[in-house]
Protein backbone atom coordinates (compact mmCIF):
# COMPACT_ATOMS: atom_id res chain seq x y z
CA UNK A 1 0.00 0.00 0.00
CA UNK A 2 1.50 3.36 -1.03
CA UNK A 3 1.83 6.19 1.43
CA UNK A 4 -0.38 9.23 0.94
CA UNK A 5 0.17 12.93 1.46
CA UNK A 6 -2.37 15.71 1.93
CA UNK A 7 -2.54 18.84 -0.18
CA UNK A 8 -1.22 21.22 2.50
CA UNK A 9 1.88 19.10 3.09
CA UNK A 10 2.52 18.78 -0.64
CA UNK A 11 2.23 22.56 -1.01
CA UNK A 12 4.86 22.98 1.71
CA UNK A 13 7.22 20.43 0.13
CA UNK A 14 7.00 22.11 -3.25
CA UNK A 15 8.36 25.32 -1.76
CA UNK A 16 10.86 24.17 0.89
CA UNK A 17 13.84 24.03 -1.51
CA UNK A 18 14.25 20.25 -1.45
CA UNK A 19 14.02 17.99 -4.47
CA UNK A 20 10.55 16.70 -5.30
CA UNK A 21 8.81 15.39 -8.41
CA UNK A 22 5.07 16.03 -8.61
CA UNK A 23 3.88 13.75 -11.40
CA UNK A 24 0.36 13.97 -12.81
CA UNK A 25 -0.36 10.46 -14.08
CA UNK A 26 -3.70 11.32 -15.70
CA UNK A 27 -3.75 11.31 -19.48
CA UNK A 28 -2.60 14.48 -21.19
CA UNK A 29 -6.04 15.79 -22.12
CA UNK A 30 -7.24 15.54 -18.52
CA UNK A 31 -4.00 17.00 -17.15
CA UNK A 32 -4.35 20.00 -19.47
CA UNK A 33 -7.83 20.79 -18.19
CA UNK A 34 -6.56 21.47 -14.67
CA UNK A 35 -3.42 20.66 -12.66
CA UNK A 36 -1.19 22.21 -9.97
CA UNK A 37 1.32 24.81 -11.17
CA UNK A 38 4.41 22.62 -10.65
CA UNK A 39 2.87 19.30 -11.74
CA UNK A 40 4.66 17.49 -14.58
CA UNK A 41 2.62 15.42 -17.02
CA UNK A 42 3.62 11.73 -17.01
CA UNK A 43 0.53 9.90 -18.35
CA UNK A 44 0.03 6.42 -16.99
CA UNK A 45 -0.10 5.15 -20.58
CA UNK A 46 3.59 6.17 -20.93
CA UNK A 47 4.71 6.02 -17.30
CA UNK A 48 7.72 3.71 -17.45
CA UNK A 49 8.88 5.25 -20.73
CA UNK A 50 8.84 8.89 -19.63
CA UNK A 51 9.62 8.74 -15.92
CA UNK A 52 13.21 7.57 -16.41
CA UNK A 53 14.26 10.69 -18.29
CA UNK A 54 12.12 13.11 -16.28
CA UNK A 55 13.04 11.72 -12.85
CA UNK A 56 16.37 9.90 -13.39
CA UNK A 57 17.31 9.50 -9.72
CA UNK A 58 15.19 6.72 -8.24
CA UNK A 59 15.55 7.92 -4.65
CA UNK A 60 13.92 11.26 -5.51
CA UNK A 61 10.78 11.95 -3.45
CA UNK A 62 7.89 11.45 -5.90
CA UNK A 63 4.26 12.45 -5.40
CA UNK A 64 1.65 11.08 -7.82
CA UNK A 65 -1.57 12.87 -8.67
CA UNK A 66 -4.72 11.52 -10.33
CA UNK A 67 -8.45 12.26 -10.07
CA UNK A 68 -8.78 10.24 -6.89
CA UNK A 69 -9.78 7.28 -9.06
CA UNK A 70 -7.02 4.76 -8.32
CA UNK A 71 -4.75 5.38 -11.31
CA UNK A 72 -2.07 6.82 -9.02
CA UNK A 73 -2.15 3.60 -6.95
CA UNK A 74 -1.44 1.57 -10.09
CA UNK A 75 1.29 4.00 -11.10
CA UNK A 76 2.90 3.77 -7.65
CA UNK A 77 3.07 0.00 -7.94
CA UNK A 78 4.72 0.27 -11.37
CA UNK A 79 7.26 2.79 -10.10
CA UNK A 80 8.10 0.56 -7.14
CA UNK A 81 8.63 -2.34 -9.55
CA UNK A 82 11.30 -0.40 -11.47
CA UNK A 83 13.13 0.84 -8.40
CA UNK A 84 11.59 4.11 -7.20
CA UNK A 85 11.67 3.89 -3.39
CA UNK A 86 10.11 7.14 -2.14
CA UNK A 87 6.67 7.39 -3.78
CA UNK A 88 3.57 8.96 -2.28
CA UNK A 89 0.07 9.66 -3.59
CA UNK A 90 -1.79 12.94 -3.19
CA UNK A 91 -4.78 11.94 -1.09
CA UNK A 92 -7.92 12.69 -3.10
CA UNK A 93 -5.99 13.73 -6.20
CA UNK A 94 -6.61 16.91 -8.17
CA UNK A 95 -10.10 17.48 -6.66
CA UNK A 96 -8.56 17.49 -3.16
CA UNK A 97 -5.93 20.03 -4.25
CA UNK A 98 -8.71 22.35 -5.38
CA UNK A 99 -10.80 21.73 -2.25
CA UNK A 100 -7.80 22.81 -0.18
CA UNK A 101 -8.00 26.21 -1.85
CA UNK A 102 -5.19 25.78 -4.39
CA UNK A 103 -5.52 26.53 -8.09
CA UNK A 104 -5.82 23.96 -10.86
CA UNK A 105 -4.37 25.54 -14.00
CA UNK A 106 -5.53 24.79 -17.53
CA UNK A 107 -2.99 24.35 -20.32
CA UNK A 108 0.56 23.09 -20.54
CA UNK A 109 4.09 24.28 -19.72
CA UNK A 110 2.68 26.47 -16.96
CA UNK A 111 5.92 27.68 -15.31
CA UNK A 112 7.51 28.58 -18.65
CA UNK A 113 4.40 30.31 -19.98
CA UNK A 114 3.87 32.29 -16.78
CA UNK A 115 7.55 33.22 -16.79
CA UNK A 116 7.12 34.78 -20.23
CA UNK A 117 4.26 36.94 -18.96
CA UNK A 118 6.30 37.97 -15.91
CA UNK A 119 9.29 38.87 -18.12
CA UNK A 120 7.13 41.24 -20.15
CA UNK A 121 5.75 42.71 -16.95
CA UNK A 122 9.16 43.10 -15.27
CA UNK A 123 11.19 44.41 -18.22
CA UNK A 124 8.49 46.21 -20.19
CA UNK A 125 9.34 44.23 -23.34
CA UNK A 126 8.10 46.42 -26.21
CA UNK A 127 5.74 44.91 -28.77
CA UNK A 128 3.82 45.81 -31.87
CA UNK A 129 0.47 44.69 -33.26
CA UNK A 130 -0.12 42.57 -36.35
CA UNK A 131 -1.49 45.59 -38.21
CA UNK A 132 1.56 47.69 -37.37
CA UNK A 133 3.90 44.87 -38.43
CA UNK A 134 2.05 44.55 -41.73
CA UNK A 135 2.47 48.29 -42.32
CA UNK A 136 6.20 48.18 -41.54
CA UNK A 137 6.82 45.13 -43.71
CA UNK A 138 5.35 47.01 -46.66
CA UNK A 139 7.48 50.12 -46.01
CA UNK A 140 10.83 51.12 -47.51
CA UNK A 141 12.54 50.12 -44.25
CA UNK A 142 11.10 46.71 -43.34
CA UNK A 143 12.15 45.04 -40.08
CA UNK A 144 14.02 41.76 -39.85
CA UNK A 145 11.28 39.30 -38.86
CA UNK A 146 12.44 36.15 -37.07
CA UNK A 147 10.39 33.16 -35.96
CA UNK A 148 11.66 32.02 -32.56
CA UNK A 149 9.98 28.59 -32.67
CA UNK A 150 11.36 25.32 -34.01
CA UNK A 151 11.93 24.93 -37.74
CA UNK A 152 9.14 22.32 -37.89
CA UNK A 153 6.65 24.78 -36.41
CA UNK A 154 7.93 27.48 -38.75
CA UNK A 155 7.28 25.28 -41.79
CA UNK A 156 3.76 24.53 -40.60
CA UNK A 157 2.79 28.20 -40.57
CA UNK A 158 4.54 31.52 -40.05
CA UNK A 159 4.22 35.24 -40.67
CA UNK A 160 5.00 35.91 -44.36
CA UNK A 161 8.69 36.74 -44.81
CA UNK A 162 9.86 35.47 -41.41
CA UNK A 163 13.16 33.63 -41.06
CA UNK A 164 13.35 30.61 -38.74
CA UNK A 165 15.78 31.35 -35.89
CA UNK A 166 14.80 29.35 -32.77
CA UNK A 167 15.31 31.38 -29.60
CA UNK A 168 18.21 29.19 -28.49
CA UNK A 169 20.05 30.03 -31.73
CA UNK A 170 19.56 33.82 -31.69
CA UNK A 171 22.95 34.59 -30.17
CA UNK A 172 24.66 32.52 -32.87
CA UNK A 173 22.71 33.43 -35.98
CA UNK A 174 21.15 36.88 -35.70
CA UNK A 175 24.24 39.03 -36.18
CA UNK A 176 24.94 37.61 -39.62
CA UNK A 177 21.32 38.14 -40.66
CA UNK A 178 21.66 41.81 -39.75
CA UNK A 179 24.96 42.07 -41.62
CA UNK A 180 26.32 44.75 -39.31
CA UNK A 181 23.24 46.97 -39.66
CA UNK A 182 22.71 48.39 -36.17
CA UNK A 183 19.63 50.42 -37.08
CA UNK A 184 17.31 47.84 -38.58
CA UNK A 185 14.42 46.88 -36.33
CA UNK A 186 14.16 43.23 -35.28
CA UNK A 187 10.75 41.66 -34.61
CA UNK A 188 10.47 38.24 -32.95
CA UNK A 189 7.33 36.16 -33.30
CA UNK A 190 6.01 32.77 -32.21
CA UNK A 191 2.53 31.24 -32.33
CA UNK A 192 1.30 33.08 -29.27
CA UNK A 193 3.16 35.16 -26.73
CA UNK A 194 5.89 33.37 -24.76
CA UNK A 195 8.65 32.85 -27.30
CA UNK A 196 8.03 36.27 -28.86
CA UNK A 197 8.61 37.90 -25.47
CA UNK A 198 11.56 35.72 -24.44
CA UNK A 199 13.29 35.97 -27.82
CA UNK A 200 12.99 39.76 -27.89
CA UNK A 201 14.19 40.08 -24.32
CA UNK A 202 17.16 37.76 -24.91
CA UNK A 203 18.35 40.13 -27.66
CA UNK A 204 17.73 43.22 -25.58
CA UNK A 205 19.58 41.81 -22.59
CA UNK A 206 22.53 40.79 -24.75
CA UNK A 207 22.88 44.43 -25.75
CA UNK A 208 21.89 44.28 -29.40
CA UNK A 209 21.91 47.97 -30.43
CA UNK A 210 19.01 47.51 -32.85
CA UNK A 211 15.42 48.26 -31.85
CA UNK A 212 13.90 44.89 -30.81
CA UNK A 213 10.17 44.21 -30.57
CA UNK A 214 7.93 41.23 -29.85
CA UNK A 215 4.98 40.58 -32.15
CA UNK A 216 1.91 40.81 -29.97
CA UNK A 217 0.11 37.45 -29.92
CA UNK A 218 2.23 35.90 -32.67
CA UNK A 219 0.70 34.01 -35.58
CA UNK A 220 -2.60 33.81 -33.72
CA UNK A 221 -2.77 37.58 -33.45
CA UNK A 222 -1.91 37.81 -37.15
CA UNK A 223 -4.73 35.42 -38.09
CA UNK A 224 -7.18 37.18 -35.77
CA UNK A 225 -6.38 40.41 -37.61
CA UNK A 226 -7.62 38.73 -40.81
CA UNK A 227 -4.14 38.41 -42.30
CA UNK A 228 -2.98 35.28 -44.19
CA UNK A 229 -0.27 33.03 -42.79
CA UNK A 230 2.47 31.51 -44.92
CA UNK A 231 2.80 27.72 -44.99
CA UNK A 232 5.75 25.62 -46.11
CA UNK A 233 8.49 28.20 -45.57
CA UNK A 234 12.06 26.83 -45.56
CA UNK A 235 13.80 30.12 -44.72
CA UNK A 236 16.58 29.65 -42.20
CA UNK A 237 20.08 31.15 -41.96
CA UNK A 238 23.12 29.31 -43.22
CA UNK A 239 25.15 27.95 -40.26
CA UNK A 240 28.14 30.06 -39.24
CA UNK A 241 31.08 29.59 -36.92
CA UNK A 242 31.30 30.84 -33.36
CA UNK A 243 33.87 33.52 -34.15
CA UNK A 244 31.68 34.95 -36.92
CA UNK A 245 28.74 35.00 -34.55
CA UNK A 246 30.72 36.70 -31.78
CA UNK A 247 32.02 39.40 -34.10
CA UNK A 248 28.51 40.82 -34.46
CA UNK A 249 27.85 41.31 -30.74
CA UNK A 250 28.84 44.23 -28.52
CA UNK A 251 31.12 43.69 -25.53
CA UNK A 252 28.40 42.83 -23.02
CA UNK A 253 28.48 39.82 -20.77
CA UNK A 254 25.84 37.77 -19.04
CA UNK A 255 26.29 36.84 -15.37
CA UNK A 256 28.82 34.00 -15.07
CA UNK A 257 26.63 30.93 -14.76
CA UNK A 258 29.20 28.31 -15.69
CA UNK A 259 31.20 25.56 -13.98
CA UNK A 260 34.36 23.69 -14.82
CA UNK A 261 34.18 20.17 -16.19
CA UNK A 262 35.64 18.82 -12.94
CA UNK A 263 32.91 20.50 -10.88
CA UNK A 264 30.26 19.22 -13.27
CA UNK A 265 31.69 15.71 -12.93
CA UNK A 266 31.46 15.92 -9.13
CA UNK A 267 27.81 16.96 -9.37
CA UNK A 268 26.99 14.14 -11.74
CA UNK A 269 28.58 11.66 -9.35
CA UNK A 270 26.53 12.78 -6.34
CA UNK A 271 23.97 10.15 -5.41
CA UNK A 272 21.90 12.48 -3.22
CA UNK A 273 21.18 15.15 -5.85
CA UNK A 274 19.67 15.07 -9.32
CA UNK A 275 21.77 16.61 -12.08
CA UNK A 276 20.48 16.83 -15.66
CA UNK A 277 22.89 17.18 -18.59
CA UNK A 278 21.46 18.74 -21.77
CA UNK A 279 23.00 19.51 -25.15
CA UNK A 280 21.26 22.71 -26.27
CA UNK A 281 22.41 22.71 -29.91
CA UNK A 282 20.25 21.95 -32.92
CA UNK A 283 19.00 18.45 -33.69
CA UNK A 284 21.29 18.24 -36.71
CA UNK A 285 24.35 19.10 -34.61
CA UNK A 286 23.37 16.71 -31.83
CA UNK A 287 22.96 13.87 -34.35
CA UNK A 288 26.57 14.36 -35.41
CA UNK A 289 27.81 13.60 -31.89
CA UNK A 290 27.65 14.80 -28.31
CA UNK A 291 28.81 13.85 -24.84
CA UNK A 292 27.86 10.23 -24.17
CA UNK A 293 24.78 10.28 -21.96
CA UNK A 294 23.79 13.88 -22.69
CA UNK A 295 20.18 14.41 -23.70
CA UNK A 296 19.17 16.70 -26.52
CA UNK A 297 17.16 19.75 -25.46
CA UNK A 298 17.22 22.60 -28.00
CA UNK A 299 17.82 25.77 -26.00
CA UNK A 300 14.71 27.63 -27.09
CA UNK A 301 12.47 24.66 -26.36
CA UNK A 302 14.12 24.02 -23.01
CA UNK A 303 13.08 27.53 -22.00
CA UNK A 304 9.64 27.25 -23.59
CA UNK A 305 8.67 23.86 -22.13
CA UNK A 306 11.08 23.10 -19.30
CA UNK A 307 8.67 20.61 -17.74
CA UNK A 308 9.00 18.35 -20.81
CA UNK A 309 12.66 17.84 -19.92
CA UNK A 310 12.96 18.37 -16.15
CA UNK A 311 10.67 16.45 -13.80
CA UNK A 312 12.46 17.08 -10.51
CA UNK A 313 11.94 20.45 -8.87
CA UNK A 314 15.09 22.05 -7.39
CA UNK A 315 17.46 19.78 -9.35
CA UNK A 316 20.70 20.94 -10.98
CA UNK A 317 20.87 21.49 -14.75
CA UNK A 318 24.12 21.33 -16.75
CA UNK A 319 24.15 22.66 -20.32
CA UNK A 320 26.68 22.06 -23.10
CA UNK A 321 27.23 23.34 -26.64
CA UNK A 322 30.25 23.49 -28.95
CA UNK A 323 30.76 27.25 -29.19
CA UNK A 324 30.45 28.71 -25.70
CA UNK A 325 27.61 30.95 -26.94
CA UNK A 326 24.32 29.16 -26.61
CA UNK A 327 24.65 27.23 -23.35
CA UNK A 328 25.52 30.35 -21.26
CA UNK A 329 22.51 32.25 -22.64
CA UNK A 330 20.11 29.38 -21.99
CA UNK A 331 21.61 28.77 -18.53
CA UNK A 332 21.10 32.43 -17.64
CA UNK A 333 17.47 32.36 -18.69
CA UNK A 334 16.79 29.07 -16.91
CA UNK A 335 18.30 30.64 -13.80
CA UNK A 336 15.92 33.59 -14.17
CA UNK A 337 13.11 31.03 -14.43
CA UNK A 338 14.15 29.68 -11.04
CA UNK A 339 16.35 26.71 -11.92
CA UNK A 340 19.85 25.88 -10.69
CA UNK A 341 21.28 25.94 -14.22
CA UNK A 342 24.85 26.46 -15.45
CA UNK A 343 26.88 25.98 -18.63
CA UNK A 344 29.81 23.55 -18.58
CA UNK A 345 33.14 25.00 -19.64
CA UNK A 346 34.44 23.11 -22.66
CA UNK A 347 30.93 22.09 -23.71
CA UNK A 348 30.70 18.83 -25.61
CA UNK A 349 34.50 18.50 -25.43
CA UNK A 350 34.50 18.44 -21.64
CA UNK A 351 35.70 15.23 -20.00
CA UNK A 352 32.59 14.16 -18.12
CA UNK A 353 32.37 10.54 -16.98
CA UNK A 354 28.62 10.01 -16.92
CA UNK A 355 27.07 7.37 -14.68
CA UNK A 356 25.25 4.59 -16.49
CA UNK A 357 21.45 4.63 -16.36
CA UNK A 358 19.92 1.31 -15.39
CA UNK A 359 17.61 -0.06 -18.06
CA UNK A 360 14.05 -1.04 -17.21
CA UNK A 361 12.87 -4.43 -18.34
CA UNK A 362 9.39 -4.39 -19.81
CA UNK A 363 7.34 -7.35 -20.94
CA UNK A 364 7.73 -7.61 -24.72
CA UNK A 365 4.65 -8.82 -26.53
CA UNK A 366 4.99 -10.97 -29.64
CA UNK A 367 4.99 -8.70 -32.69
CA UNK A 368 2.81 -10.17 -35.41
CA UNK A 369 3.56 -10.04 -39.10
CA UNK A 370 0.72 -9.85 -41.63
CA UNK A 371 0.16 -13.61 -41.88
CA UNK A 372 0.24 -14.10 -38.11
CA UNK A 373 -2.21 -11.22 -37.65
CA UNK A 374 -4.62 -12.80 -40.11
CA UNK A 375 -4.38 -16.06 -38.14
CA UNK A 376 -5.12 -14.32 -34.85
CA UNK A 377 -8.13 -12.59 -36.38
CA UNK A 378 -9.39 -15.96 -37.70
CA UNK A 379 -9.34 -17.01 -34.03
CA UNK A 380 -11.74 -14.13 -33.30
CA UNK A 381 -9.07 -12.02 -31.63
CA UNK A 382 -10.16 -8.51 -30.71
CA UNK A 383 -8.08 -5.62 -32.04
CA UNK A 384 -7.50 -2.73 -29.61
CA UNK A 385 -6.11 0.50 -31.05
CA UNK A 386 -3.77 2.12 -28.49
CA UNK A 387 -2.69 4.98 -30.73
CA UNK A 388 -3.77 8.55 -30.07
CA UNK A 389 -7.48 9.23 -30.25
CA UNK A 390 -6.99 11.71 -33.10
CA UNK A 391 -5.09 9.09 -35.12
CA UNK A 392 -7.87 6.56 -34.47
CA UNK A 393 -10.50 9.00 -35.68
CA UNK A 394 -8.52 9.69 -38.86
CA UNK A 395 -8.25 6.02 -39.78
CA UNK A 396 -8.03 2.59 -38.14
CA UNK A 397 -8.48 -1.06 -39.12
CA UNK A 398 -12.13 -1.97 -39.45
CA UNK A 399 -13.37 -3.49 -36.23
CA UNK A 400 -10.60 -2.05 -34.05
CA UNK A 401 -11.73 -0.44 -30.81
CA UNK A 402 -9.94 2.56 -29.35
CA UNK A 403 -8.73 2.36 -25.78
CA UNK A 404 -5.84 3.53 -23.63
CA UNK A 405 -3.79 1.93 -20.86
CA UNK A 406 -5.78 3.26 -17.86
CA UNK A 407 -8.93 1.77 -19.42
CA UNK A 408 -7.60 -1.27 -21.26
CA UNK A 409 -8.45 -3.83 -18.56
CA UNK A 410 -12.04 -2.60 -18.30
CA UNK A 411 -12.32 -2.61 -22.11
CA UNK A 412 -11.00 -6.17 -22.29
CA UNK A 413 -13.39 -7.37 -19.61
CA UNK A 414 -16.31 -5.73 -21.40
CA UNK A 415 -15.32 -7.55 -24.60
CA UNK A 416 -15.28 -10.96 -22.93
CA UNK A 417 -12.68 -12.58 -20.69
CA UNK A 418 -11.88 -15.46 -23.02
CA UNK A 419 -10.96 -13.53 -26.15
CA UNK A 420 -7.45 -13.15 -27.51
CA UNK A 421 -6.29 -9.55 -27.79
CA UNK A 422 -4.10 -7.87 -30.39
CA UNK A 423 -2.84 -4.43 -29.35
CA UNK A 424 -2.27 -2.00 -32.19
CA UNK A 425 0.40 0.64 -31.64
CA UNK A 426 2.90 2.66 -33.63
CA UNK A 427 5.18 2.67 -30.56
CA UNK A 428 5.77 -0.94 -29.44
CA UNK A 429 6.54 -0.09 -25.80
CA UNK A 430 3.09 1.48 -25.39
CA UNK A 431 1.56 -1.91 -26.18
CA UNK A 432 4.08 -3.64 -23.92
CA UNK A 433 3.05 -1.45 -20.98
CA UNK A 434 -0.66 -2.00 -21.55
CA UNK A 435 0.07 -5.73 -21.65
CA UNK A 436 1.52 -5.55 -18.12
CA UNK A 437 -1.86 -4.45 -16.80
CA UNK A 438 -3.72 -7.02 -18.89
CA UNK A 439 -1.47 -9.85 -17.68
CA UNK A 440 -2.01 -8.81 -14.06
CA UNK A 441 -5.77 -8.91 -14.71
CA UNK A 442 -5.55 -12.46 -16.04
CA UNK A 443 -5.40 -11.90 -19.80
CA UNK A 444 -2.62 -14.03 -21.25
CA UNK A 445 -3.49 -14.48 -24.92
CA UNK A 446 -1.88 -11.24 -26.09
CA UNK A 447 0.08 -9.96 -29.07
CA UNK A 448 0.72 -6.68 -30.82
CA UNK A 449 0.87 -5.35 -34.38
CA UNK A 450 1.75 -2.10 -36.10
CA UNK A 451 -0.68 -0.05 -38.23
CA UNK A 452 1.40 -0.95 -41.28
CA UNK A 453 1.03 -4.65 -40.52
CA UNK A 454 -2.75 -4.39 -40.30
CA UNK A 455 -2.78 -2.81 -43.75
CA UNK A 456 -0.51 -5.55 -45.10
CA UNK A 457 -2.90 -8.12 -43.63
CA UNK A 458 -5.64 -6.69 -45.82
CA UNK A 459 -7.73 -5.02 -43.12
CA UNK A 460 -9.66 -2.10 -44.59
CA UNK A 461 -9.07 1.29 -43.00
CA UNK A 462 -12.08 3.25 -41.80
CA UNK A 463 -12.44 6.70 -40.27
CA UNK A 464 -14.59 7.64 -37.28
CA UNK A 465 -14.58 11.45 -36.93
CA UNK A 466 -16.76 11.36 -33.81
CA UNK A 467 -15.37 8.22 -32.16
CA UNK A 468 -14.01 8.29 -29.57
CA UNK A 469 -16.13 11.23 -28.48
CA UNK A 470 -14.36 14.27 -27.12
CA UNK A 471 -15.18 13.28 -23.55
CA UNK A 472 -13.54 9.86 -24.04
CA UNK A 473 -10.47 11.23 -25.86
CA UNK A 474 -8.61 11.77 -22.60
CA UNK A 475 -5.20 11.79 -24.28
CA UNK A 476 -5.88 14.88 -26.42
CA UNK A 477 -6.00 18.47 -25.18
CA UNK A 478 -8.40 20.20 -27.57
CA UNK A 479 -7.86 23.52 -25.79
CA UNK A 480 -4.24 23.72 -27.04
CA UNK A 481 -4.46 22.10 -30.47
CA UNK A 482 -7.63 23.58 -31.99
CA UNK A 483 -6.08 27.06 -32.19
CA UNK A 484 -3.65 25.84 -34.88
CA UNK A 485 -6.43 24.38 -37.05
CA UNK A 486 -7.97 27.69 -38.07
CA UNK A 487 -10.29 27.88 -35.06
CA UNK A 488 -10.18 31.60 -34.27
CA UNK A 489 -12.39 31.24 -31.19
CA UNK A 490 -9.89 28.72 -29.82
CA UNK A 491 -7.07 31.19 -30.56
CA UNK A 492 -8.90 33.92 -28.64
CA UNK A 493 -9.44 31.62 -25.67
CA UNK A 494 -5.80 30.56 -25.70
CA UNK A 495 -4.46 34.12 -25.76
CA UNK A 496 -6.85 35.11 -22.97
CA UNK A 497 -5.55 32.12 -20.99
CA UNK A 498 -1.92 33.24 -21.40
CA UNK A 499 -2.76 36.82 -20.43
CA UNK A 500 -4.59 35.58 -17.32
CA UNK A 501 -1.89 33.30 -15.95
CA UNK A 502 -0.22 35.72 -13.53
CA UNK A 503 -3.51 36.61 -11.87
CA UNK A 504 -4.14 32.94 -11.05
CA UNK A 505 -0.76 32.40 -9.37
CA UNK A 506 -0.15 32.71 -5.66
CA UNK A 507 2.90 34.25 -4.00
CA UNK A 508 4.81 30.95 -3.79
CA UNK A 509 4.34 30.21 -7.48
CA UNK A 510 5.51 33.65 -8.63
CA UNK A 511 8.40 33.69 -6.14
CA UNK A 512 10.17 30.96 -8.12
CA UNK A 513 11.19 33.53 -10.78
CA UNK A 514 14.31 35.71 -10.33
CA UNK A 515 13.21 38.89 -12.07
CA UNK A 516 14.70 42.01 -10.54
CA UNK A 517 15.61 44.17 -13.56
CA UNK A 518 17.84 46.60 -11.63
CA UNK A 519 19.85 43.82 -9.97
CA UNK A 520 20.26 41.97 -13.26
CA UNK A 521 21.45 45.09 -15.06
CA UNK A 522 24.10 45.60 -12.39
CA UNK A 523 25.28 42.00 -12.85
CA UNK A 524 25.44 42.20 -16.63
CA UNK A 525 27.39 45.43 -16.92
Amino acid sequence: MSRSIDAATLKQWLNDGGEIALLDVREHGVYGEGHPFFAVSVPYSRLEIDVQRLVPRRTTPVVLLDDGDGVAQRAAARLAAIGYIDVRILDGGAPAWQRAGYTLFKGVNLPSKTFGERVEQAFGTPHLSAQELQRRLASDDPPLLVDGRTFEEHRRMTIPGAVSVPNGELVRELGALLGGDTRRTVVVHCAGRTRSIIGAQILRQLGLPNPVLALENGTQGWALAGLPLERGSTRRPAPQGAQAALSHWPARRLPGRSVTASQAARWLAEAARTTYLFDVRSAEEFAQGSLPGARHAPGGQLLQATDLYVGTRHARILLVDDDGLRAPVVAHWLWLQGHDAVAVEGGIRAALPLPAVAAVDVLELPRLDAEALREWLRRDALLFDLRGSVAHRAGHPQGARWTIRPQVVEAARAAGAGRALVLLSDEPRIADLAALDLRDAGFTDLAQASPATSAEAGLPTVASPDEPADAQAIDHLFFVHDRHDGNLDAARRYLAWELGLIAQCDTDELATFRLDPAALEREIR
